[in-house]
């Protein structure tokens, strides 16, 4: 199956065969609530991204926006 891109979000992506079809970052299998879940365990925008190279802070941005909307 194909990616389906949410309206309004460049990175978010959803794929039944990636990661239980949860939002997730394109390209990675870093989902939405995952970023959520580094976010409440104390990492910051920053930390997240040292930690995961693949993402830029405008990807944990639109991850907590995405999560906002929905």
């Amino acid at each position: 199956m194909q990616n389906v891109h949410f309206t309004g979000y460049k990175r978010i992506v959803a794929d039944p065969d990636y990661c239980d079809g949860q939002p997730r970052l394109e390209g990675t299998r870093i989902t939405v609530a995952a970023i959520l879940s580094y976010l409440a365990g104390g990492m910051n925008v920053d930390e997240i991204v040292a930690a995961y190279p693949k993402l830029s802070n405008t990807d944990v941005y639109e991850a907590i926006a995405f999560a906002a909307a929905h």
